[in-house]
């Protein structure tokens, strides 16, 4: 019986790659036979992962790219194809949370900041990868998005903003590609220990938030990567348009 979770052969660019969820998340997909190309905004963050990958058997290249900066977008998918000339799956998982306080001290910079890498950088990732998957008639694009998409987070006002916008963004491109074999789908974690969401792990704040989740604990990130496994591979080749709530029941 094939493997529905086999990624042999398959090249996958995976932004935000360099730690957290997207670490955990593109050493899985390295494990299930992919070649990854791990993406952040450092080539040495992204070397570090690359290492781990290759020292465990795995296929995986470091990429830099900041995914706020347009010019960045346009050489890293020159170098995709001109190196690979193709993309089987593009993870969007590179995200900004500038600002965590009181919406009405929202400063125009973190304001822009954050749309520019969580909207604009996903939604034109998408479109140079949508543009590759297009012509090879098959491809699968995953975001990131938050469960603030469904309810904002107190102090987080532009980021969950913006993380309803990918959930918005997910399901156009989903309708809109589909016929042209890509597939569009996104995972919404709930509280994840990452380095990212360090301002959710001061004692007041934490306590307050995991009394809320029946499962009574965090997620690992690694708790993610099996989500993300399951939107990139054959597992899921009737599942579009969907955003996979991953949050240990809060939203239950």
């Amino acid at each position: 019986m094939k493997d529905l979770f086999d990624l042999s052969g398959k090249v996958v660019l995976f932004t935000g790659a360099s730690t957290g969820i997207g670490k955990a998340g593109a050493k899985l997909l390295a494990q299930k036979g992919a070649h990854v190309i791990i993406s952040s905004r450092k080539q040495e963050s992204c070397q570090a992962v690359v290492d781990e990958i290759t020292a465990d058997g795995g296929k995986a290249e470091a990429l830099a790219c900041h995914v706020g900066n347009m010019d960045d977008i346009q050489k890293a998918f020159e170098h995709i194809k001109s190196t690979h000339g193709r993309l089987d799956v593009l993870v969007n998982n590179a995200a900004a949370n500038v600002q965590f306080g009181h919406v009405l001290d929202t400063t125009l910079e973190a304001f822009t900041k954050t749309v520019d890498v969580n909207i604009r950088g996903y939604f034109f990732m998408s479109v140079e990868a949508g543009k590759i998957m297009k012509a090879q008639g098959s491809g699968v694009i995953i975001n990131t998005a938050s469960i603030n998409a469904l309810s904002p987070g107190l102090n987080q006002s532009v980021y969950s903003m913006t993380k309803a916008a990918v959930v918005n963004m997910t399901k156009a491109f989903a309708k809109e590609c589909a016929p042209l074999g890509i597939r569009c789908n996104a995972l919404l974690p709930g509280l994840t220990k990452t380095k990212f969401a360090g301002a959710l792990f001061d004692e007041s704040v934490y306590d307050s938030i995991v009394q809320n989740i029946p499962m009574r604990r965090h997620a690992e990130p690694e708790e993610m990567a099996g989500t993300i496994l399951y939107l990139a591979s054959d597992a899921s080749s009737y599942t579009n348009g969907e955003c996979i709530v991953v949050d240990g029941g809060i939203n239950t």
